[in-house]
C-alpha cells in the first residue's frame, strides 16, 4: 500500500515541478484548481470507497498530462487549461491517501510510513527540476518528459485498484467496527474549525509552502544574479539561459527532502520518549533553525556562492523536517471520519497563503524595488534579495504556530481519542448520533418504545418485551 502511494506521489510531484520549470505561468492555474477540487474529494473521501475515488484522480491525472504533451504553442490556452485539470487530479489523491496510511498503521509506525509516503514529494520535485531544466536547455523540448510519468502513474494506479486493501476507516485506532454513522459535512468543518491543533498546525503548514514555493522560484535566479555581480557569470539576454543554478538547487530540495524527511521521523521517535508533545515541538524547533539559515543565505551570496549554497542544504534539511510530521498530528487530532476533509482542507489552506501567491509576491516586491532605484545589476541581485527576505520572517511566524499547536495538541488529541471511542455528537443539527440509532432531540418512538436525550446520555422511558 505504502509503495503504491509513494509512487504515485513520486510521480505527481515530479510531473508537477516539470511544468512549473518549464511554464511558470501555469502555476496558479493548477493551484487554483487543486484547491478548488481538495475539499470535493475530502467530502467524497470520507463517505464513499477510497481506493476507487483514488485509482479515477489518477488516471485522469495521467490521461491530462499525457494528452497536453501533445498541445502546440497555437494552443497555449489549451495547455493551461490541462494544467488545471491535473490540479482535480492530483487533488483527489493528495486529500486520500494519507488517510488510508493513517487507518493501516499507528504511532511510530504510522510515523515512519507516513515519512515513507512524504518521501515522493521532495524526489519528484527534485528530479523534476533537474530533467525540465535539462530538456529545456539541451533539447528545446520538454514534452517527452511528460510522456514518461503518465506510465508509470497509470501502473501505479492500477496496482492500488486491484492490490491496495481498502480499510475500515479508524481501523489503525480499533475504531472500525464502532462507526457507524457520520456527521455531516458541516458539521465536520465546524469541529474542525474549533480543533486549536489542526488550525495552527495548518497556518504553519501554510508558512512552509510559502517558503518553498517562493525559493523554488527565484532562488536559482537569485544565485545567478550573484554571480554576475562577483563577475563569474555574464548577464544573460536570451530566452533560454543556463539552467546550472536550477539543476544545483534541484538536486539539493532531492537531497534535503530526503534527509528532511527521515530525520523529523527518527527525531520525533527519540522525543516522544521525553515528552508527549514531541511531535509540534520538533516542527517548532526546525523551523525556527531554518529561519535562521535562510537569513544567512543574502548575507553570504554577495561573496561567496558555496557559502550560499551551504546555508541553502542546511536550511532546507530543516523546513523539510515536518512534512510527515504534520501529517501525523493530524492524525492524532482528527477523528477517522474527518480525516479527509481535514487533510484536504490543510492543503487548502496551505495553497492558498503559501504557494499560491509567494512567488508573485516576492516578484512584485522586487519589481517596486528596482523601479524605486537605478536598475543596475547590483541592484537587480539586492532587490531580490531584499524581496526574499519576507521568507525567513514567515518561516518564524509558521514556528510560532507549531508552538501554539503544542500547546494544545495533548487536549485535542484526547478529545479524538474520545470522541473515536463514544458517541458522535453533531450540535445544532437537532439530533444525537449514538451507535445503532439516530434520535431528535425531544426524543422519538423506535417500535412503540420511546427514547430520549439527556446531556449525551441515551435512557429508555420502559422496558421492552423479552
Amino acid at each position: 500500500t505504502v509503495t503504491c502511494c509513494t509512487l504515485v506521489r513520486l510521480m505527481l510531484n515530479f510531473s508537477e515541478r516539470i511544468t512549473m520549470t518549464m511554464k511558470e505561468k501555469t502555476t496558479f492555474v493548477f493551484i487554483a484548481r487543486f484547491m478548488v477540487a481538495a475539499p470535493i474529494f475530502g467530502y467524497l473521501g470520507d463517505r464513499f470507497n477510497r481506493k476507487i475515488i483514488l485509482s479515477c484522480g489518477i488516471f485522469f491525472w495521467s490521461a491530462v498530462t499525457l494528452s497536453s504533451s501533445f498541445i502546440t504553442k497555437e494552443y497555449y490556452w489549451l495547455f493551461v487549461l490541462s494544467r488545471g485539470l491535473v490540479g482535480i487530479g492530483e487533488s483527489s489523491y493528495s486529500s486520500i491517501s494519507p488517510t488510508i496510511i493513517g487507518d493501516l498503521f499507528t504511532n511510530n509506525s504510522r510515523t515512519m510510513m507516513l515519512s515513507v509516503f512524504y518521501l515522493a514529494i521532495p524526489l519528484g520535485s527534485g528530479l523534476g527540476y533537474i530533467l525540465g531544466s535539462s530538456a529545456k536547455e539541451a533539447a528545446g523540448d520538454w514534452h517527452w518528459a511528460l510522456r514518461v510519468s503518465p506510465v508509470l502513474g497509470m501502473t501505479a494506479g492500477t496496482l492500488i485498484l486491484f492490490f491496495v486493501p481498502e480499510p475500515k476507516r479508524g481501523h489503525a485506532d480499533q475504531l472500525g467496527g464502532r462507526i457507524k454513522h457520520r456527521t455531516s459535512w458541516l458539521c465536520d468543518m465546524k469541529a474542525l474549525a474549533k480543533n486549536r491543533s489542526y488550525v495552527f498546525s495548518s497556518l504553519a503548514s501554510a508558512a512552509v509552502s510559502f517558503a518553498t514555493g517562493a525559493f523554488g522560484m527565484w532562488i536559482p535566479l537569485y544565485l545567478f544574479r550573484a554571480q554576475v555581480v562577483q563577475k563569474t557569470a555574464e548577464a544573460c539576454t536570451k530566452d533560454i539561459c543556463s539552467s546550472k543554478d536550477s539543476l544545483i538547487f534541484g538536486a539539493i530540495t532531492c537531497v534535503t527532502g530526503l534527509l528532511g524527511v527521515v530525520i523529523g521521523a527518527a527525531t520525533t521517535r527519540l522525543c516522544r520518549q521525553k515528552t508527549e508533545r514531541a511531535d509540534p515541538l520538533v516542527c517548532a524547533v526546525s523551523m525556527l533553525g531554518s529561519a535562521i539559515f535562510v537569513c544567512l543565505i543574502f548575507v553570504v551570496a554577495k561573496k561567496s556562492i558555496i557559502g550560499a549554497y551551504v546555508c541553502i542544504f542546511i536550511g532546507e534539511t530543516l523546513l523539510f523536517l515536518n512534512w510527515a510530521i504534520t501529517a501525523d498530528i493530524l492524525m492524532y487530532v482528527v477523528i477517522p471520519t474527518r480525516r479527509a476533509t481535514a487533510v484536504a482542507f490543510q492543503g487548502f489552506t496551505s495553497h492558498l497563503l503559501g504557494d499560491a501567491g509567494s512567488p508573485y509576491l516576492i516578484g512584485l516586491i522586487s519589481d517596486a524595488l528596482q523601479k524605486s532605484y537605478t536598475r543596475s545589476v547590483l541592484w537587480q541581485f539586492l532587490s531580490l534579495g531584499y524581496a526574499l527576505m519576507l521568507c525567513p520572517f514567515v518561516i518564524v511566524l509558521g514556528g510560532m504556530f507549531f508552538l501554539a499547536t503544542a500547546l494544545f495538541f495533548l487536549d485535542d488529541r484526547d478529545k479524538a481519542e474520545k470522541q473515536g471511542k463514544q458517541r458522535r455528537t453533531c450540535q445544532g443539527h437537532g439530533r444525537e448520533i449514538v451507535p445503532g440509532f439516530i434520535l431528535d432531540k425531544k426524543g422519538f418512538s423506535l417500535k412503540q418504545w420511546k427514547f430520549k436525550v439527556n446531556r449525551g446520555i441515551v435512557s429508555r422511558k420502559q422496558d421492552p418485551p423479552l
